[in-house]
């Protein structure tokens, strides 16, 4: 029971890590003009797993990208972890993806010449931290993924789901406020896509990890906190 004489201020709510108004984007197709975004909003908070659906076609990795900051909006407002992602310069933004962002691909985009613990590295090193440092914090990461004994093999060494783990790694070294994931289990079967999906929601919930990921995979629907449909640039209602 609250005690009557209180009169101590409520706490305001906490602002939500991802705040976007009026999202549209439009690309040229030819002599056709499509528009993938027609108008978004969404509010994410911070240790959230949200899983945005929908088909092909849709706006999914679209909106993808302006959430990253890989690209702008025709019209809107975005902020990411307190910062205006529609409007500020492209240095801004890329300072935005190295401290805030980390990002898991359908294909995995490592570094073929490197191995999996350099590709881990590499992440740490663009935040300033030396090399020797870097890759004892990558080889504690692949520990923790399950692929530690895999940690001096090269992608192509790799089977699919090892390599996302390896991607997976990256995305998280450098501990970005918002993982980014599109279609993470996009190119592996069905026992692999489990593997992963299990690794992102215990990031989610044993390291507090903010996951925003796309998907057009029904069957991933139970691993997340929040269930979003997107198509034809629109939120379903």
């Amino acid at each position: 029971m609250s005690d009557p004489t209180d009169h101590s201020p409520a706490m305001p709510p906490p602002t939500p890590l991802v705040q976007a108004r009026g999202l549209a984007k439009s690309y040229r197709s030819g002599e056709r003009r499509v528009e993938a975004l027609r108008g978004i909003d969404l509010d994410v908070d911070r240790g959230e797993f949200v899983l945005i659906m929908g088909p092909s076609g849709g706006g999914k990795s679209s909106l993808l990208n302006l959430l990253g900051g890989l690209d702008r909006p025709d019209a809107g407002t975005l902020i990411v972890a307190g910062v205006g992602v529609h409007d500020a310069s492209q240095r801004a933004l890329d300072e935005f993806r190295r401290r805030h962002i980390g990002f898991v691909f359908q294909f995995f985009n490592l570094i073929g010449t490197l191995d999996a613990t350099d590709n881990v590295a590499l992440a740490l090193v663009a935040q300033g931290v030396d090399w020797r440092s870097a890759r004892h914090k990558a080889r504690g990461i692949l520990d923790e993924l399950g692929i530690g004994s895999r940690s001096d093999h090269r992608p192509a060494e790799l089977s699919g789901g090892e390599q996302q783990r390896v991607a997976i790694g990256r995305a998280v070294a450098a501990e970005p406020d918002v993982l980014l994931a599109d279609e993470p289990t996009g190119d592996v079967d069905a026992a692999t896509t489990t593997g992963i999906m299990s690794l992102l929601t215990m990031l989610n919930r044993e390291r507090g990890v903010t996951v925003i990921a796309v998907t057009h995979d029904q069957t991933l629907t139970g691993y997340a906190s929040r269930l979003l449909t997107l198509r034809d640039g629109r939120f379903d209602r």
